[in-house]
């Protein structure tokens, strides 16, 4: 059996709010292992942000523990916590997050600006990062001169960039359409085919639907983990034909 990659036990998050304690998630238990494309879903409230803030090491448990890639994260000091976030994890979010006044290229390089890395390197790993999402041509384009599916696109680039071995995705097909939304979901199953773990929070069934595990949250527990056949989305067209 292969090892967990993501290992949570029984893990508890309570937020006070002036004098109400308010109770995030309630003791929850779940392994995600190399490989799995996870969908997190759930109403409002029912801890699956939460959750994700976990996962993501921007957050920690109140109690319970979290191994991720078999550190223990709850024993690591903030800068440590950091590294490990910065190395082992990439975020793709539902706005895109991308700074309007800098290229696509530039945008990708800025997670290895902010580890030191030289400028040759990290123009030929954003460009490597850049023409697996299929923007190789897009690369000295502004957020404004594309379509909402290539901005995703970038961003998914700039979470590949630092060569992580998880994604974390929080509604990324959000602000898209259906057809551009397949887009996505397309290019995020290639990431899993090639080896990528890849956790999507999402609230629309049809895109859980591209999983291939799908995890229901509510009151802060998990109420359903199971596995599923992955509907497949279609290829990603070429850049220059992305709406």
């Amino acid at each position: 059996m292969r090892d967990a990659f993501i290992l949570l036990a029984d893990v508890t998050k309570r937020y006070h709010m002036g004098d109400v304690e308010v109770s995030a998630l309630a003791g929850v238990s779940l392994q995600v292992h190399p490989g799995d494309f996870v969908a997190i879903m759930g109403p409002s409230g029912s801890g699956k942000s939460t959750l994700m803030n976990i996962l993501g090491c921007l957050d920690r448990p109140t109690t319970g523990s979290y191994f991720l890639g078999g550190v223990d994260v709850a024993r690591l000091r903030a800068d440590d916590l950091a590294r490990l976030r910065n190395r082992t994890l990439g975020f793709v979010f539902q706005s895109f997050n991308l700074l309007s006044r800098t290229s696509a290229l530039e945008n990708v390089e800025l997670p290895l600006l902010y580890a030191g890395a030289g400028g040759r390197e990290r123009s030929l790993r954003a460009h490597a990062a850049l023409e697996q999402v299929g923007l190789a041509d897009r690369a000295r384009h502004h957020p404004s001169q594309m379509s909402g599916g290539q901005q995703q696109r970038v961003a998914i680039a700039r979470a590949l960039v630092t060569g992580p071995r998880a994604i974390l995705a929080d509604e990324p097909t959000g602000n898209l359409d259906s057809a551009t939304s397949l887009e996505i979901m397309a290019i995020l199953q290639g990431l899993g085919a090639r080896g990528m773990t890849i956790i999507l929070v999402t609230h629309e069934p049809d895109i859980a639907a591209y999983a291939s595990r799908l995890i229901q949250m509510k009151d802060g527990l998990v109420q359903v983990d199971r596995a599923q056949t992955p509907l497949v989305a279609s290829r990603a067209p070429a850049a220059g034909r992305t709406r």
